[in-house]
């Protein structure tokens, strides 16, 4: 039996579909693609032209109109069978922030060619080298200048710009000086990637552990047609948070599924490796660690649909987006290390397709928040200390 079997399986169409897409694409290819530092194009494709990359999308745009909760499971049914989520996560958690405060004309101008694969929205800029998690401190600028904005500044951990033909940008349309509250005066634009290549983006890719294709951006007097202003000027802090609780919703959601993956895993090479003679799963000191991983991804699992259903529901999530993300990175990285310890070196062999899930799912400890600034939030927000920082 499964690992993962107590847990009731919701959503049974949405899994079989999934899963089925991914049977095409086996350890071997998810390998290959981590071994030549690519992109997996193919696997991204397929789920496009399945349709499962136009989920979030309402129908009258040719999407099927699902909300977080299935998209959320989509992502852990990818994880889940071996593939790695990062590669197409962000088209998303970036979708909610167009639909929900994008114009009509916005709306109907992207959307019905992201959910036909003609345009991909993999990408969000708004991390920035001397500000990270600060986010109200952001130096890149947005000058007004009649019907264009000019953007100067640099970004950092920008992922999938070079496969994504679409970016939502934060930056700083009124000085920090000049705002009553430190988060006012931000903005969020639509960025036609190539076209911003052309006049004034530079895109520098970051080599880095995992295979997961991100870069440094840097802004040179970049015009952005105010059309591609998204909402109100002065307000995307706001708006932002839409893509930043779905994303780290999305994201627990990715690691429950490495979590599963991990303890199946796991399960099944120590009840049939034998060693002094008999399997290693029968000792405690092999079985508790992994029953703990277990018992924390079931939790972790508990608060995603929580996160989920509330962020549906149009009702505020960050507590529950938040501890979601930390329960689960948590869960995915003991049962990661439960894993890799108890197949010993072969958990270390390539072909077991291990070191690559570890590695993938330790980055969930450090983003797209870490650990320690979830704990900082709940401090504050939920348990009402002094604020840290």
């Amino acid at each position: 039996m499964s690992t993962g079997a107590s847990q009731t399986e919701s959503y049974p169409e949405i899994r079989e579909g999934i899963r089925a897409l991914c049977q095409s694409f086996p350890p071997e290819y998810h390998r290959g693609v981590d071994a030549a530092h690519a992109y997996p194009e193919a696997f991204v494709d397929a789920l496009t032209r399945e349709g499962w990359m136009a989920a979030l999308i309402p129908e009258q745009y040719g999407g099927t109109g699902l909300g977080l909760t299935e998209a959320s499971v989509i992502m852990e049914e990818i994880n889940r069978a071996g593939g790695n989520s990062g590669a197409c996560h962000g088209q998303m958690y970036n979708m909610n922030t167009l639909i929900r405060h994008g114009s009509e004309a916005q709306r109907a101008r992207y959307l019905p060619k992201i959910a036909a694969g003609e345009l991909r929205l993999q990408s969000m800029g708004v991390t920035e080298p001397t500000t990270g998690t600060d986010t109200t401190k952001i130096k890149t600028t947005a000058v007004k200048k009649g019907d264009r904005y000019v953007v100067n500044g640099q970004k950092v951990w920008i992922s999938r710009v070079q496969h994504s033909d679409l970016m939502i940008l934060l930056a700083r349309t009124t000085p920090l000086g000049e705002v009553r509250k430190k988060s006012e005066g931000l903005s969020i634009f639509l960025v036609d990637i190539r076209e911003a290549v052309k006049a004034g983006m530079e895109v520098r890719p970051i080599p880095n552990m995992v295979n997961h294709e991100t870069s440094e951006l840097f802004f040179d007097d970049l015009e952005i047609p105010a059309d591609n202003l998204i909402g109100e000027e002065g307000q995307g802090f706001k708006y932002i948070l839409t893509g930043l609780n779905a994303e780290r919703t999305l994201i627990a959601a990715e690691c429950i599924g490495d979590g599963y993956w991990f303890t199946d895993k796991v399960v099944e090479y120590t009840k049939n490796r034998v060693v002094f003679g008999r399997p290693i799963g029968q000792n405690q000191g092999v079985q508790f660690p992994i029953a703990e991983a277990h018992i924390e991804v079931e939790a972790a699992n508990l608060m995603r649909y929580e996160a989920c259903r509330l962020y549906d529901a149009g009702l505020p999530c960050g507590a529950e987006a938040n501890m979601a993300k930390y329960l689960a990175a948590k869960a995915s990285w003991e049962a990661a290390n439960a894993c890799i310890q108890f197949h010993g070196g072969f958990g270390f062999a390539c072909e077991y397709d291990i070191e690559r899930k570890f590695r993938e799912t330790r980055l969930y400890q450090v983003a797209p928040i870490s650990t320690n600034l979830i704990l900082s939030y709940v401090a504050e927000h939920i348990l009402g200390m002094p604020r840290s920082y």
